[in-house]
C-alpha cells in the first residue's frame, strides 16, 4: 500500500530521497552480474572503464566478444540494414503504425516552432553575433532491456532532424532471445527517417559513439536515456562527446486538490512506478479525503496489472502521499524537489504554472495527464532527472545545434578597444596577448 506521509519530518525524508545514484547502493545483482561477465569483483565504474577502453583500443572486435559475453548475442554485423526497417514498418499493425506517425509527426510540429535564431548587430562597432549550427553527427541510444522503447527512439531523433543534424545514427541493444533489434523499434527508425542502425546496448553503444570503429562512426554528441552502465559510460566519456544528460530513474510529482478525480491521480502515480524499481512517484495534497481516496484506488487498479511487483516496490521505496497544510506549500516543495515531471491536478493549474521554476515539465491539469507527453502530446519525454531540473531542461532542438560566435569590428572600434585589451592582458602577464593589441595601436 503506498503510505500517507502527514508528519512533516516523515514528509521531508521522502522528499529528500533520492532514488539509487550511478556509485552506491548498487543491487547485488548487478555485481553478481558484473562478476559473471568479468570473471573478477568490479564496481560497475571500473567494467565501464574497462569496456570503453577495449573498444577504443580494439573496435568491431571488441563489440563482438562483449555482446556475446554481456548478452548473449552473436553480432556477425553490428549494423542493421535499411530494408529491415522499411520492412518491420509495413509489417506492423495498422493502429499501431498509425499511432507511432502520429507521435512522429506531433513530436515534428513541436519541435518546429522552437526558433533557432542568428542575429547580428552593429550597434556595438562593426558586425557582432551569433550564427547557430546543426552538429554533423548525432548518436541516439534506445534502451531495450526489458521492452522495446520505440517512443525514446523518435523523442530524440525527430527533435534531432528538426535542428538540420546531417547524419542520426541509432544504437538499440538486441533481444536475447531473438539476437535482433525489436521490430517496432526498426519500423520507428523508419518513420524518424534515421541515417544508420546498429544493434549495440548500453556501454558499448556509447563506446562506439564515442571513439568510432570500423563499422560504426564516431558522432559529435550522445542523446538518449539508458540504465546504470548507459549512464556511467555518458559520464566517462564526456569531453571526448557532447551529451545531451546524464539520466537516473525516472520521476513524477502530482500536486492535486478536492477536485481532482482519485482514480486518475492513482493512475498517474501507477503508471510512472510501473517504469522500475527505482521509479519515484509522490502525490502532494492539502486534502486528506483525496489522500485516502488515492490509496484506495492504487490498491484496486494495481491488483490488475501485469508489473505489479515492479510498482509495489517502487512505491514502498520512493513513493508516497504527502498530505501539505496548502497548494502552496506543495508547490514550494515539488519546486524544491525539481522532478522530471511535475502534474498539476488542481481547480486552477494554470494560476501556479509560473510560480514553479524546477520541473523538467509541466503538465497543466487532468487532460494533461503524464502518459501523453511520454508519447504523443508533442515535447520530447527525454527530461532531466535526480533534481537537474534545477539547471537543465528536456531534450529540445536547441541540444543538436552549437553557437559559434562572429566578431568583425571596424577599424575605429578595433583602435579604440585596443588598449583596454593590452591592459588586461599585463595585468594576466600576458605580454604576447598585449603586444598583438599594441602593434595595432595607431601612434
Amino acid at each position: 500500500m503506498i503510505r500517507i506521509y502527514e508528519n512533516s519530518d516523515e514528509a521531508s525524508a521522502i522528499l529528500s530521497r533520492r532514488a539509487m545514484s550511478t556509485v552506491e547502493d548498487v543491487p547485488e545483482v548487478v555485481l553478481e552480474g558484473i562478476e559473471r561477465v568479468f570473471g573478477e569483483a568490479l564496481t560497475p565504474e571500473a567494467a565501464v572503464a574497462r569496456l570503453l577502453a577495449d573498444v577504443r583500443a580494439r573496435g568491431d572486435a571488441a563489440l563482438r566478444e562483449w555482446t556475446m559475453r554481456i548478452d548473449g548475442v552473436t553480432l556477425d554485423a553490428p549494423e542493421v540494414p535499411p530494408s529491415k526497417w522499411e520492412s518491420a514498418y509495413r509489417a506492423l499493425d495498422a493502429d499501431l503504425r498509425a499511432a507511432l506517425e502520429t507521435s512522429a509527426e506531433r513530436i515534428r510540429d513541436f519541435h518546429a516552432r522552437q526558433p533557432i535564431p542568428n542575429w547580428t548587430t552593429d550597434a556595438m562597432g562593426g558586425v557582432l553575433g551569433q550564427r547557430l549550427v546543426p552538429l554533423e553527427r548525432v548518436g541516439v541510444y534506445v534502451p531495450g532491456g526489458t521492452a522495446p522503447l520505440p517512443s525514446s527512439l523518435l523523442m530524440a531523433a525527430v527533435p534531432a532532424r528538426v535542428a538540420g543534424v546531417d547524419e542520426v545514427i541509432v544504437c538499440a541493444p538486441a533481444d536475447r532471445q531473438t539476437g535482433h533489434i525489436s521490430p517496432v523499434t526498426l519500423a520507428a527508425a523508419h518513420i524518424a527517417g534515421v541515417d544508420r542502425v546498429f544493434a549495440l546496448g548500453g556501454a558499448l553503444a556509447v563506446a562506439a559513439f564515442a571513439f568510432g570503429t570500423e563499422s560504426v562512426p564516431r558522432v559529435d554528441k550522445v542523446a538518449g536515456a539508458g540504465g546504470l552502465f548507459t549512464t556511467l559510460a555518458k559520464r566517462q566519456v564526456y569531453g571526448i562527446v557532447g551529451l545531451d544528460g546524464l539520466y537516473g530513474p525516472t520521476e513524477t510529482i502530482v500536486i492535486a486538490d478536492d477536485s481532482a478525480n482519485p482514480a486518475w491521480v492513482a493512475a498517474d502515480l501507477l503508471a510512472q512506478a510501473e517504469h522500475d524499481v527505482l521509479a519515484t512517484a509522490i502525490l502532494l495534497t492539502p486534502s486528506r479525503a483525496l489522500a485516502e481516496a488515492v490509496q484506495a484506488e492504487v490498491e484496486r487498479q494495481m491488483a490488475l496489472l501485469s508489473r505489479a511487483a515492479t510498482i509495489r516496490a517502487s512505491l514502498a521505496g520512493q513513493g508516497g502521499i504527502v498530505l501539505t497544510p496548502d497548494l502552496a506549500t506543495a508547490v514550494r516543495l515539488a519546486d524544491q524537489f525539481a522532478p522530471e515531471h511535475l502534474c498539476l491536478s488542481i481547480a486552477e493549474p494554470a494560476a501556479w504554472v509560473d510560480k514553479i521554476r524546477n520541473a523538467g515539465g509541466i503538465f497543466v491539469g487532468e487532460h494533461s495527464f503524464e502518459v501523453l507527453g511520454d508519447y504523443v502530446a508533442g515535447p520530447s519525454h527525454i527530461m532531466p532527472t535526480g533534481g537537474t531540473a534545477r539547471f537543465k531542461g528536456p531534450v529540445n532542438v536547441l541540444d543538436f545545434v552549437k553557437v559559434i560566435n562572429i566578431i568583425g569590428l571596424d577599424a575605429d572600434t578595433a583602435q579604440r578597444l585596443a588598449p583596454d585589451a593590452a591592459l588586461i592582458a599585463d595585468v594576466e602577464s600576458l605580454t604576447a596577448h598585449s603586444m598583438a593589441a599594441k602593434v595595432r595601436q595607431q601612434i
